[in-house]
């Protein structure tokens, strides 16, 4: 007679082989360049730590994240509220950014800049006082914006006038103008001379020269159909570009070429990499999740897990320091009725309801 020991022993072996047939035939199966996570991931430890009310009205875009303030910057329509992330408290606004999409910060400056999308302008503010000290012109609908250190200027992607404003850091001087070849969405430097910008309406990346102000390398992200959040792992060389057909396009820095691609929610618009725990992260608004991806060695990549978080949170920032990661989000009523003035209506936040959402691990 069997005794249960052994029966057990035996039905926890059957387990693990169909496991790892299982696998096995999942990965034959799916699309080329497709990564998958394994039945024996462990998960990524990222939890809801807490959520801070911050209310109010308006829509919002970019995050950005201050690690020797421990300050929070949130675009919110036509302001920047600052937000203490270990008091919870509001530390400051910056006013009058009509149209607010991105934030970004020059440290050795000490001064931090906003892409004013409506009135095409970028705002130039003290980082420690938040009091604005200047602006500059922009193209039309400045979107995302970021800070190159090696060439010490902030470049803006401009939405609509399809190019980047390029803008000396320490004088606020406009500098030139580089033509991209669509829309810019988000974009990151590599602190060597380059900037990567994706092109959403032609599913590309583009390479720019930051110092002489040229595209030098265009490359096709097939798979990937448009691109908007962007990170990059710097040691590496590699870009991590949020798809919206629910892919996150791993690729070289250096030859284009796209290395993996594993499966994200829907509705991404933000992308991390956090060099100290090997993590990229894609926000996925729609699907209410954060795709925790990890780089196992720099031409494999592994799904570690999807964590549930709140619809609508498709921006986010990240501490390296302390790996938490920061989103934002609302309660939504639902949409309107569709009419010929407006086909596709969009569900709208309830006011009051905006709320910054900390996961830790």
């Amino acid at each position: 007679m069997l005794t249960k020991k052994f029966c057990f022993s035996l039905i926890t072996a059957l387990a693990m082989i169909l496991a790892v047939l299982g696998a096995g035939i999942a990965t034959k199966s799916a699309p080329r360049g497709a990564v998958l996570a394994t039945a024996f991931a462990p998960p990524s430890g990222y939890h809801l730590l807490k959520k801070i009310p911050l209310g109010g009205e308006g829509g919002w875009d970019y995050l950005a994240f201050d690690s020797p303030t421990r300050r929070l910057f949130i675009s919110r329509a036509a302001k920047v509220v600052v937000l203490n992330v270990d008091t919870g408290t509001v530390a400051g606004e910056i006013p009058n950014t009509d149209g607010v999409h991105g934030i970004a910060f020059a440290p050795e400056f000490d001064r931090g800049f906003t892409s004013n999308g409506r009135a095409g302008t970028v705002t130039i503010f003290d980082l420690q006082s938040l009091q604005i000290i200047g602006s500059a012109k922009a193209g039309i609908n400045p979107d995302a914006i970021v800070y190159d250190p090696a060439s010490k200027r902030v470049f803006t992607m401009n939405g609509q006038s399809n190019d980047a404003t390029a803008i000396d850091a320490a004088s606020g001087n406009v500098l030139g103008t580089i033509p991209v070849t669509g829309k810019p969405e988000f974009a990151v430097a590599d602190g060597a001379g380059h900037l990567y910008v994706n092109i959403e309406d032609k599913s590309e990346e583009l390479q720019i020269d930051t110092q002489n102000l040229k595209v030098t390398a265009q490359w096709p992200l097939a798979p990937c159909q448009e691109p908007s959040g962007l990170a990059m792992d710097i040691a590496h060389r590699r870009l991590f570009a949020g798809c919206h057909n629910q892919m996150m396009a791993v690729v070289d820095a250096d030859s284009g070429k796209v290395i993996a691609t594993p499966a994200i929610g829907l509705g991404v618009d933000a992308n991390a990499f956090d060099p100290g725990t090997s993590f990229a992260f894609a926000s996925n608004g729609q699907s209410a999740t954060l795709t925790v991806v990890h780089e196992d060695a720099p031409d494999k990549f592994s799904v570690v897990e999807d964590v549930a978080t709140q619809r609508g949170a498709r921006t986010m920032a990240l501490d390296p320091k302390s790996h938490e990661v920061y989103l934002v989000t609302a309660d939504f009523a639902p949409a309107p009725p569709a009419a010929n003035e407006n086909p596709r209506p969009r569900m709208m936040a309830v006011p009051g309801t905006f709320v910054v959402l900390i996961y830790a691990k």
